[in-house]
């Protein structure tokens, strides 16, 4: 891809002074971090310091495998794809490999990684690992963490193209990763 930053634009860089985390939680450390810009502006900025997530899209002929889980945030349920967090010392493609057995039973044949992004650069400091997985093979059941409560549903390409933004499907990192599939693909393939 085509490097759009100029030299111009690197003095647009904030210099990073003390950091200091504020608060832990399970799924994030709230930090704030004092940083200074070229221009001499300080201020104290938060930051969500959490693990590396994985996003899995697996792809069984013209349909997608989702998952159906209650989301916290959203306070409601979410059909999404099968995804979660990156162990201490686990790499991306261990974690999608490890997710898509846990939450959905199915093992992958082939996985192939599709892209990775920042969830929200403003707020966050991980980044989150998009993998498609090829020849599913059903490999048990789940085995799902003691707080996860999942329902598993094929649905059409179609079906999951059109739900994107819909109640049902409120998951904005869902959208990345279809973006990300379709760009793999280099075609439209749902018609």
């Amino acid at each position: 891809m085509k490097n759009y930053f100029t030299k111009q634009d690197e003095k647009l860089k904030w210099t990073e002074g003390k950091s200091e985390v504020v608060f832990k939680t399970a799924v994030c450390n709230v930090t704030k971090r004092h940083n200074t810009s070229y221009t001499g502006i300080e201020g104290d900025y938060v930051v969500l310091d959490a693990p590396d997530w994985v996003i899995i899209i697996p792809e069984t002929d013209k349909k997608f495998l989702m998952v159906k889980q209650f989301r916290h945030g959203e306070n409601g349920l979410s059909i999404e794809f099968p995804g979660g967090v990156v162990d201490k010392g686990e790499s991306p493609e261990t974690a999608a490999r490890r997710e898509l057995k846990e939450e959905t039973g199915y093992k992958a044949g082939k996985l192939i990684k599709l892209g990775s992004c920042n969830p929200n650069p403003a707020i966050f400091s991980n980044h989150v690992h998009f993998y498609l997985a090829e020849e599913l093979v059903k490999d048990g059941k789940q085995n799902l963490d003691d707080d996860e409560l999942i329902n598993c549903i094929e649905m059409t390409k179609m079906e999951v193209l059109e739900g994107m933004g819909t109640p049902q499907f409120p998951h904005a990192l869902m959208g990345t990763a279809m973006s990300m599939y379709f760009t793999h693909r280099k075609e439209c393939i749902l018609f």
